[in-house]
C-alpha cells in the first residue's frame, strides 16, 4: 500500500467523533517548503507549444483520426494552447505529475502527486487573469506528501492526500486534508490546520459554507469537517471511495465496489446506481452532476450518463482511440468536465477527447492535439485546464464568438465550406461563426466575424483586403506560422490577433486596428520591407511594433 509520511506534526488538539480514528492537528512547518525564487516561478510558464490546436476527427470511412478527416472541410472549436505550467521539480521531487485542477475567479488551483513508491507532492496557485501571460504567483513543496486533490473556497485552499501512520509519530490515519490560507493567489503556510481519517488515501473534496466533505479511498470514509475549525461533524464508511460531488442538499459518492451512492444530509444512502465497471485500483476516477444528470468516469468503459432521480443508464460516451504504443491500462477516462454544450472527458494515455452535449445524446467530436497522459480536467468561461501529468498544467482558450460580435455579424451566412479558404481577386466574401481552417489566401475581399484558427501560413496578397472582427490565431510555437501582407494589401484588426510566428509587411502594406481594445499578441517578428503603414490604437502584447 502506498504511504505518505509527514513526520513530526505538532498536535495541537485531538478530535474524537464519528469515526473515532479521525484526528485533527496544525502547523507541519517541517514538511512543507515555500518556492522563493521568482525567476523558478516565472521560468515555469513555458510557451514552447502555444498557438493553434487542431482535433484529430474520425474518418467515417477509414476509422482512423486525422485533423483533415471531415473531407476538407473546416472544422468546428477553434482551440489554442495559451501555455503549459511545468510540475515543480526540487531534490527529491524530481518526478511529481499534476493530478488535479480547481478554477475559482481568477486563479486556477493545481495540485502534483507522484506515481512511484516515493511520496512528494505539491500545490501552485496559477495566476490567469491575463490570458496571454499565465503567472504562477506560489507554490508549495510536500517533501513527504501526495497531494491528489484541491479546491479553493472563502480564503483557503483544501488540499487532499495521505500520511504515512507508521512513520509519522502523530498521524493515526493514513488519509489527511489540509486547509491553508491563500489570498490573492499566494499561500499563507504559518497555520495549516490538518485532518486525519481513516483509508487507503484522501483522494477527493469539496467544499460548502459551513462543511469539508473528503472521501479516502478503499476501506475509507467520506468525512464531514466543520469548515471553521476542521472538526468533524459526521462520517460514513465506504468500501472503495473515489470521489465526491454535490448538487444542492444532495451528496453523491462514487464507491468502486459498486458504483454511485446518493446521501442525504445525514449520510444515509437514498439510492444506489449500479455500475458494472471495472474502476480500477486506486487509479483516480471522478463524478460530477451536470443539471439533471450524473456523469462519472468508468476507466475502460469511458465516461457513463446517468438519471439520478431513476438511477437508469442514459449513454455511454466511448473513448474515441486507441493509441499505438499506449499501455491498455493507461486507455481509461479518469476525469469528466462540462462547460456549456462542451464536454470534456480525460482519457489517460488516449488524449483528451471533446464531445457535444446535446440533451438527450452526446456527439463525438475527437481529440485534441494535446502531448501527455491526461489526468484531470476542468472548464470554466473560455478555458480549459488540462492535468496532463509530467507535461504539467495546459491551459486551453476555446475562442468562443462574443455574443455581441455574432449579433452585429448576424447578417452574415455562417461559413460552411473548405479548410483552404481562397478568395480570389476580385471577390468579396464575408462570414461569421468559429471554425478551424488550414489555411487562408485572400486576393480579393474577406470579412471573418467571430473565432478562427488556421494551422498554416495565411497570405494577403497584392491589393488584397482582410478584415476580421472578433479572434484570429495562426500558427504554434512549435510549428511557427505567419501572415504576410502583399504589395498594397491591407489588414484591419478589430479584436484579437495571435501570431504564432511572424508578421511579414511588404512594401505599400497597411494593418490598421480599429477601436481602442484590440490586441496584437505576436510571439516571431514584425518584419518590414518599404513603407509600410500601422494604424490605429491597439495593445502590443510582446511589443513586436
Amino acid at each position: 500500500m502506498k504511504k505518505i509520511s509527514i513526520a513530526a506534526i505538532a498536535a495541537v488538539f485531538i478530535i474524537l467523533s464519528c469515526s473515532d480514528e479521525t484526528t485533527v492537528y496544525s502547523d507541519p512547518t517541517e514538511d512543507t517548503l515555500m518556492e522563493n525564487s521568482e525567476t523558478v516561478l516565472e521560468n515555469s510558464v513555458v510557451f514552447d507549444n502555444s498557438g493553434v490546436l487542431d482535433i484529430f476527427e474520425e474518418n467515417s470511412l477509414t476509422g482512423k483520426f486525422s485533423p483533415t478527416a471531415k473531407n476538407g472541410q473546416a472544422g468546428d472549436y477553434p482551440l489554442t494552447l495559451v501555455a503549459q505550467i511545468t510540475p515543480p521539480s526540487f531534490n527529491g521531487g524530481e518526478n511529481l505529475t499534476a493530478s488535479h485542477v480547481f478554477v475559482e475567479g481568477d486563479y486556477a488551483y493545481v495540485s502534483y502527486n507522484t506515481v512511484e513508491d516515493a511520496y512528494v507532492g505539491g500545490i501552485d496557485i496559477i495566476d490567469v487573469r491575463d490570458p496571454n501571460r499565465p503567472r504562477v504567483r506560489s507554490r508549495l513543496y510536500y517533501v513527504n506528501a501526495d497531494i491528489n486533490s484541491i479546491t479553493y473556497n472563502d480564503g483557503y485552499v483544501y488540499a487532499v492526500g495521505g500520511v504515512d501512520s507508521e512513520k509519522s509519530v502523530r498521524a493515526t490515519s493514513n488519509s489527511f486534508v489540509a486547509k491553508i490560507r491563500a489570498s490573492y493567489g499566494y499561500l499563507d503556510t504559518s497555520n495549516i490546520v490538518y485532518g486525519f481519517q481513516e483509508g487507503f488515501n484522501a483522494n477527493d473534496v469539496r467544499v460548502t459554507s459551513n462543511s469539508v466533505l473528503v472521501t479516502s479511498g478503499r476501506d475509507g470514509f467520506l468525512t464531514v469537517y466543520n469548515k471553521a475549525d476542521m472538526t468533524v461533524q459526521n462520517s460514513a464508511p465506504f468500501a472503495d471511495l473515489r470521489s465526491v460531488a454535490l448538487n444542492g442538499s444532495s451528496i453523491a459518492v462514487l464507491d468502486a465496489s459498486k458504483g454511485v451512492d446518493l446521501l442525504d444530509a445525514n449520510l444515509q444512502t437514498v439510492r444506489e446506481i449500479t455500475i458494472d465497471s471495472d474502476f480500477g485500483s486506486a487509479s483516480k476516477r471522478t463524478l460530477d452532476f451536470s443539471s439533471d444528470r450524473i456523469v462519472v468516469s468508468e476507466g475502460s468503459n469511458g465516461a457513463g450518463i446517468y438519471d439520478p432521480n431513476t438511477g437508469s443508464l442514459i449513454e455511454y460516451v466511448p473513448i474515441l482511440v486507441n493509441p499505438e504504443g499506449v499501455a491498455e491500462s493507461d486507455i481509461v477516462t479518469n476525469a469528466v468536465a462540462l462547460n456549456q454544450e462542451v464536454l470534456l472527458m480525460a482519457n489517460g494515455g488516449a488524449g483528451l477527447s471533446l464531445s457535444e452535449d446535446q440533451g438527450n445524446n452526446t456527439d463525438l467530436v475527437g481529440i485534441i492535439e494535446l502531448n501527455g497522459s491526461i489526468n484531470f480536467v476542468a472548464s470554466k468561461d473560455d478555458y480549459i485546464f488540462a492535468a496532463s501529468g509530467k507535461e504539467g498544467l495546459q491551459v486551453i482558450k476555446l475562442n468562443r464568438p462574443n455574443e455581441s460580435l455574432v449579433t452585429r455579424c448576424a447578417s452574415l451566412p455562417a461559413y460552411s465550406g473548405s479548410s483552404n479558404l481562397v478568395v480570389a481577386q476580385g471577390e468579396t466574401q464575408e462570414y461569421r461563426g468559429a471554425k478551424r481552417f488550414n489555411s487562408i489566401t485572400v486576393d480579393g475581399s474577406l470579412l471573418l466575424c467571430g473565432s478562427w484558427t488556421t494551422n498554416n501560413s495565411n497570405f494577403i496578397n497584392e491589393n488584397g483586403l482582410f478584415e476580421m472582427n472578433g479572434v484570429l490565431s495562426v500558427g504554434r510555437n512549435n510549428k511557427r506560422k505567419n501572415i504576410t501582407l502583399g504589395k498594397n494589401a491591407t489588414l484591419r484588426v478589430e479584436g484579437n490577433l495571435n501570431i504564432y510566428g511572424d508578421l511579414i509587411l511588404e512594401d505599400g502594406s497597411t494593418i490598421e486596428f480599429l477601436g481602442g481594445s484590440s490586441e496584437a499578441n505576436i510571439f516571431g517578428s514584425v518584419k518590414k520591407s518599404g513603407n509600410v503603414t500601422v494604424k490605429g490604437q491597439f495593445l502590443d502584447v510582446r511589443n513586436k511594433f
